[in-house]
């Protein structure tokens, strides 16, 4: 088990979306350059140093890190270091979700569902969801494939298949980023 791991082990629904967001941004933080800029905000975050994490990731996210922009998207939505701004955190997170990255993906679902940032809009959220889901690793998996069924409850068969067709159609590498993108 790693330590990000044990550091969530037993806590509630909203630790678990840390410790994903965490695990998930974890291998990339080594490899790309300015490595050590994000393993520094890592180890600040994984602290709760937020305050000493939060300029070091926007460093990297304003230079396109996914994980970066996950991370501070997340410390937006909760006011961790930075003020809480759903705004912000939708934009983070979008940029992030735009490029691919699961754990944005996720949140920025979960925003268009409660309306955090962006308008309520269910399709965009299932949408979203349903894009997360198809990469979510084996430990995240259920869970979000609960959330997204519970969000593809509240919407109609024919929005549901716009949803299904939205998340299709931005998966194919021709329409990345097109034809679908969020909207603020």
């Amino acid at each position: 088990m790693s330590a990000l791991n044990r550091l969530f082990a037993g806590r509630s629904a909203r630790t678990f979306v840390i410790a994903v967001v965490l695990s998930l941004a974890a291998p990339a933080f080594g490899a790309a350059a300015g490595a050590s800029t994000l393993t520094a905000g890592e180890q600040a975050y994984a602290r709760h140093d937020y305050a000493r994490a939060a300029p070091l990731l926007r460093a990297e996210a304003e230079r396109g890190s996914p994980d970066a922009q996950t991370y501070l998207g997340y410390m937006y939505l909760n006011g961790f270091g930075v003020p809480q701004d759903f705004v912000v955190a939708a934009g983070w997170l979008n940029q992030a979700a735009q490029q691919g990255q699961p754990t944005a993906q996720f949140l920025l679902g979960m925003a268009f569902d409660k309306g955090q940032g962006v308008p309520q809009d269910w399709v965009q959220a299932e949408t979203w969801l349903i894009l997360a889901t198809s990469q979510a690793g084996s430990r995240e998996r259920d869970y979000w494939a609960r959330i997204r069924d519970a969000v593809a409850q509240k919407l109609t068969l024919d929005q549901l298949a716009e949803a299904r067709r939205r998340a299709y159609f931005w998966a194919m590498p021709v329409h990345r980023g097109g034809a679908f993108s969020a909207r603020f």
